[in-house]
């Protein structure tokens, strides 16, 4: 039998408050439910996997070259994650002992003092399972950050970043829209699952970060489109389970407010991927997989502030609106000649200004209370005449969004002048890829044989003291190297040069193979 009351459970009460509770002297598990507990743990798990969703989604949008690099950035930026939030993320976020509105204390560093108590965020689960829920959000806003290095940059500056760009920028905002404390939560926004610091503030970031590092070399992009469309289905369905976990999970309890924001993350998902491939197809008179899968995810990013707040009709609407605006701001790289390579800015950071607005017009109170909780504690927005409410969430946005753009080009101007910590790769590296530059490895076995395949004649009696010098333009099947290593200006090998290509656009493009392509796919 469920509880019946308004709160928690069974209010704690246990011993040694101060430090979460004394283990030795009592059952700490008392205080909560067991399923809760079960289904929050679960629900980390699934978003984790929201990390190599995001590798395999970014692997497969780049070139085959720097494939591997992408999934790498992912991955490691996770491990970078896991330790600021350990060492003092959680504590500069959630400390319920700082009392300035703006960013938390060191009271909790080392998760000193998180173990039992009610947390932050909800009185349904302890402080220790919440302080590990909201490092799987800080861990995939990293990996969605990195997308920003695609193709150009290196990755060990990137991680340097991402550990302070973590501590400044992502723990302040956090602390603004979920800390008790924060100046945003007090004024009385509503970001259910991050609205603000993960989707404004991982798009914005990215977005900063791509301006410092520059654009691509524009005669290395010819005929360029996602390498692995598959790849990018992959990366798109790991996502959309995972953030069943994220959204879902933000209800901090197996209750009808989880079962409600993962039925508006569907609806908004689909309605989203629907709306984003008309368009495209109006475009191409062809049915586009990339298409439907940049819709998908602008669904489901509109849906993470949204989902715990809105009606599923609301949500209908959202994915709708959240279709056209993500897909033309697509367009908006080129007005501001910004290299957002993976439209990190228009699927994450434009998508999550949507849904927060759509929290100002569409939030209904009986939706916030359906988990158990929150019961009768928020007025809702414009349909229940809460007339304030969407010129608090226009403010909270502009604020996330100059703050989140304005310190990450800080931060990332301030680690390129720092020696050896340069963003951006080299020419040549850019040229050969970032897999053999920063890695040494390939996404591909054949990737590497055909690098060296011209090197592999049979002998023919006894082998000849000197070793035959293959031209590197042969020895890669990219023409340009060899005219780099040689000294000359690289020469962009056709008439037919293209620009780099919004996410949106890609699959619209006729593609035409080069007689360089041909003759190393015939290798």
């Amino acid at each position: 039998m469920s509880y019946s009351w308004v709160g928690s459970p069974t209010t704690f009460n246990g011993t040694n408050p101060r430090y979460g509770g004394d283990a030795n002297a009592e059952n700490l598990n008392q205080w909560y439910q067991s399923g809760d507990q079960a289904y929050i743990i679960v629900a980390s798990a699934m978003v984790l996997i929201m990390v190599p969703g995001l590798g395999f989604l970014y692997s497969g949008l780049a070139r085959r070259k720097s494939a591997l690099s992408m999934i790498w950035a992912c991955m490691a930026s996770c491990s970078i994650i896991t330790f600021q939030w350990y060492f003092w993320g959680y504590s500069l976020a959630f400390s319920n002992y700082a009392t300035n509105g703006f960013i938390g204390d060191l009271q909790k560093f080392g998760l000193r003092g998180t173990l039992a108590t009610p947390s932050p965020g909800s009185p349904l689960i302890p402080d220790l399972l919440y302080a590990f829920y909201q490092m799987q959000f800080c861990a995939v806003t990293a990996a969605i950050v990195v997308g920003a290095v695609a193709e150009r940059g290196r990755l060990i500056p990137m991680m340097v970043f991402i550990f302070f760009w973590a501590t400044i920028v992502y723990c302040p905002i956090a602390c603004w829209a979920w800390n008790v404390n924060g100046w945003a939560y007090s004024w009385g926004v509503l970001d259910y699952a991050g609205g603000g610091p993960v989707e404004i503030g991982s798009g914005m970031s990215a977005l900063a970060y791509s301006w410092v590092l520059g654009r691509r070399q524009e005669k290395m992009m010819l005929n360029f489109r996602p390498h692995n469309v598959s790849l990018i289905t992959l990366g798109t369905i790991l996502l959309w389970f995972g953030w069943l976990g994220f959204n879902g999970g933000s209800a901090f309890g197996a209750n009808l407010r989880a079962t409600m924001a993962c039925w508006n993350s569907n609806i908004t998902c689909a309605f989203g991927a629907i709306t984003w491939v008309l368009l495209d197809w109006r475009l191409a008179r062809k049915w586009s997989m990339v298409g439907w899968c940049s819709g998908a995810i602008s669904g489901l990013v509109a849906a993470t502030p949204a989902s715990g707040f809105i009606t599923p009709w609301g949500s209908v609407v959202l994915g709708i609106v959240t279709g056209v605006v993500c897909n033309f701001a697509t367009k908006i790289k080129y007005w501001i000649k910004i290299d957002d390579a993976m439209d990190v800015f228009a699927e994450h950071g434009v998508a999550g200004m949507v849904g927060l607005f759509f929290n100002g017009i569409f939030a209904a109170n009986y939706i916030i209370g359906l988990d158990g909780v929150n019961t009768g504690l928020f007025p809702g927005g414009w349909i229940q005449h809460n007339w304030i409410q969407l010129g608090q969430q226009v403010a909270y946005i502009v604020t996330v969004t100059v703050y989140a753009f304005v310190v990450s080009a800080i931060l990332a101007y301030a680690i390129n002048w720092i020696p050896g910590l340069h963003l951006r790769a080299s020419e040549e590296a850019e040229l050969l890829g970032m897999d053999d530059d920063q890695l040494g490895e390939f996404a591909y076995d054949y990737v590497e044989v055909r690098r060296d395949y011209l090197a592999w004649t049979p002998a023919k009696g006894e082998p000849e003291q000197k070793e035959p010098q293959i031209p590197q333009g042969d020895r890669h099947g990219i023409h340009q190297h060899s005219e780099m290593l040689e000294g000359k200006e690289p020469s962009e090998g056709s008439p037919d040069h293209h620009h780099p290509v919004a996410q949106g656009d890609r699959h619209a493009m006729a593609y035409e193979k080069t007689e360089r392509e041909k003759a190393a796919e015939g290798l």
